[in-house]
């Protein structure tokens, strides 16, 4: 153990020092580290990709444990293919491996940062797939009960960027840790049915149609990356959490108040909105926060003198453009969620987990 600044452990490069940091590199000595944690009654924090954390300017005053167990293994029969994965496994690295050996089913989610044991935890998803698709069983280790503890698909209650593991997670502390996961893919080069418009359209097929998975893939890779949403240590667009603030889901009565062109989606009995048409024509154009920006009297540059900004790619996303602190991000987050309120009554709520901190 030693103690280790966190910035460079997450995508949008913030966070100050943690007290203790464990890098664990096997199944075993994760189980290990979380149980000297709690027997010592350290807060705890896991830590894989660091995409989807916002951590404190102050740090965090316990165990810092970095997930680096890697590996996969495959039971392919007939035309199901058992994909079991180690939860530090990169999660494009096992995108390509499925594109690449024929195994449809997750190359609508190329391209997103972090390791494979974060997805089950926020139901990662993106252009109109998740992985509540795929996941048929998620290993974990129950820090309650002080054992291990498997979920089967119906058990995590996937919702929107959501699930009993997330549910059941506080501070940035999880009751199960993620040890491993897996999915069941379809071996073959088609992809799933294309459920996302943006994605049918530059692929040339139909809502609902299929198309080459590899084609899939490429097509998503290049849609991120025209957002900033693919890492590039040359771009600083791409040094974020990715989405800040997950699309809103509300009752059709507070739809129905917003302009007849704000997207609009089926989510049950309820309708989800589009975060960044939101963001967008609440008067936070891309790049808000930087030099010359504005939103009526709101002087972007005054925020946070320019180290953080709504991305010049995609408003969703607040990036770090080189010095940011933890609070420069926050503080253009709240500037965004407290414009968007005002102008439609929606309260956005963010998507990455803060850590030490809040909006």
């Amino acid at each position: 153990m030693t103690e280790t600044i966190l910035a460079p452990l997450t995508t949008a490069g913030v966070g100050g020092v943690a007290a203790r940091y464990v890098e664990a590199r096997s199944e075993s000595e994760i189980i290990d580290a979380v149980r000297a944690a709690d027997g010592a009654g350290d807060d705890l924090l896991i830590v894989g990709g660091g995409s989807n954390l916002v951590i404190s300017d102050d740090g965090f005053p316990g165990t810092v444990i970095h997930v680096a167990n890697t590996g996969y293994a495959v039971d392919e029969q007939g035309g199901a293919v058992a994909l079991t994965v180690q939860a530090g496994e990169p999660w494009d690295d096992l995108v390509a491996l499925t594109v690449t050996n024929g195994w449809a089913g997750q190359e609508a989610l190329s391209g997103i940062p972090g390791l494979t044991g974060a997805t089950p935890v926020q139901n990662v998803g993106a252009y109109g797939s998740d992985v509540s698709q795929t996941i048929t069983r998620v290993r974990t280790w129950d820090r309650h009960t002080g054992s291990l503890r498997e979920f089967e698909n119906n058990d995590l209650a996937f919702g929107y960027r959501d699930s009993i593991l997330k549910r059941s997670t506080v501070n940035g502390s999880p009751r199960f840790v993620v040890l491993e996961v897996e999915f069941r893919l379809t071996a073959g080069q088609q992809s799933l049915p294309i459920r996302y418009a943006e994605l049918a359209r530059v692929l040339g097929v139909e809502i609902g149609g299929t198309a080459k998975a590899a084609d899939v893939r490429r097509e998503v890779l290049r849609l991120r990356a025209s957002k900033g949403m693919v890492h590039d240590p040359a771009d600083r667009d791409t040094f974020s959490t990715g989405s800040f603030f997950t699309n809103p889901i509300v009752d059709a009565a507070t739809a129905e108040k917003l302009p007849a062109n704000a997207p609009r989606w089926p989510a049950g009995d309820q309708i989800k909105l589009s975060a960044a048409w939101l963001i967008d024509h609440a008067g936070f154009a891309k790049g808000f926060g930087l030099e010359g920006t504005s939103n009526g009297n709101l002087i972007g540059h005054d925020l946070a003198g320019g180290r953080a900004s709504l991305s010049t790619k995609h408003t969703l996303a607040i990036t770090n453009r080189g010095e940011a602190s933890a609070e420069d991000i926050l503080v253009i987050a709240r500037a965004v969620r407290d414009g968007v309120e005002r102008t439609f009554g929606i309260r956005l709520q963010p998507e990455p987990l803060l850590i030490g901190c809040s909006l």
